[in-house]
């Protein structure tokens, strides 16, 4: 297997490094100095500082190089610059390489997941989805890491699954690629709330109320949208969810935390739940799911809704039976 990464931030460079210690594996970045950081001293000082990567990576700035001859292309961007990478790439891609699409998101233009979105820009390709429970520092470092990739084909998402784990890198193959998308985007946005909670000092079991009824609402749209309620509930999912609520070290919930803080968001790093969760809100409204953390969410980021004001109606809705009856 020919694998080539497109994305050299902390998450791709960490994929990377599991492919290199398979074997060579061409990374694909922007920034030249990064480039030359890890060709020549093994290390991401950018996104993953400290940390010793393996021999093996290839660190290119020529889409056209990074891609040559590669059979199978993990794209790990942002999920709202994909479209346009995708453009980017078409040239240069093998025919018939399969993608791997391991960014969380909502396009928030269109509200499509990104399998959608790679589909209809690079038909012809296989797609499959990673996601799970991963902190990329863990992955990056050869701790022990479990995730999910799916794929619409039984027998490709199963070669993939073989060919890309690692010796402390496991992976579980799946087909229900919606719904690995789902809980992998939904979990962002609950992540910051739980952020949020723990940034205005509401306390441990406040927390974990969110993160618990949080889950209710992720399985609640993830099988209004498709979803297989066993994925909801796998690493993809539930895994994923807490990983993600556990601390500063996600991204989603250090932007909640600030957010609850009341501190300067500019200096918060890229966080794909701010994009996804006016998008999940309007998912859960048209298709009539109640989803009042998510909803709450929105509200705060497109300042309709003062956290505190948030808070307040999250704790003054009705009581209820906590599990619906037939």
């Amino acid at each position: 297997m020919s694998v080539a990464v497109v994305g050299g931030g902390a998450w791709g460079t960490a994929l990377a490094a599991v492919a290199a210690r398979q074997g060579g594996v061409r990374l694909l970045l922007r920034d030249p100095a990064v480039a030359q950081a890890i060709n020549a001293r093994r290390e991401n000082p950018a996104y993953l500082s400290g940390i010793a990567l393996p021999p093996g990576i290839a660190a290119v700035l020529d889409p056209a190089a990074a891609l040559k001859g590669a059979d199978t292309v993990l794209l790990v961007t942002p999920a709202q610059t994909l479209r346009a990478l995708c453009r980017t790439l078409a040239p240069a891609l093998p025919s018939g390489a399969a993608l791997v699409l391991c960014s969380k998101g909502i396009e928030r233009d269109t509200g499509l997941f990104a399998s959608a979105v790679v589909e209809a820009e690079l038909p012809g390709h296989p797609v499959a989805v990673l996601s799970g429970p991963s902190f990329a520092t863990d992955v990056a470092a050869g701790l022990p890491t479990a995730v999910t990739l799916a794929a619409r084909d039984a027998g490709l998402a199963d070669t993939l699954a073989q060919r890309l784990s690692g010796p402390a890198f496991r992976i579980y193959a799946g087909t229900d690629v919606l719904g690995v998308e789902a809980g992998g985007a939904l979990k962002n946005v609950l992540a910051i709330a739980a952020g949020a909670a723990a940034g205005l000092g509401l306390g441990a079991s406040a927390q974990a109320a969110l993160v618990t009824r949080g889950f209710v609402e992720l399985t609640r749209l993830g099988e209004a949208l498709g979803a297989d309620p066993r994925t909801l509930m796998g690493l993809s999912g539930l895994g994923d969810l807490v990983l993600t609520c556990s601390g500063a070290q996600s991204r989603n919930f250090a932007y909640g935390l600030a957010l609850g803080r009341g501190e300067d968001l500019s200096t918060q790093r890229l966080a794909e739940g701010v994009f996804s969760a006016g998008i999940a809100a309007r998912l859960a409204a048209e298709r009539g799911i109640e989803a009042p953390i998510i909803e709450a969410v929105a509200g705060i980021l497109d300042g309709t809704l003062p956290v505190a004001a948030a808070v307040a109606a999250l704790l003054a809705r009705p009581l209820k039976r906590e599990f619906e009856t037939a």
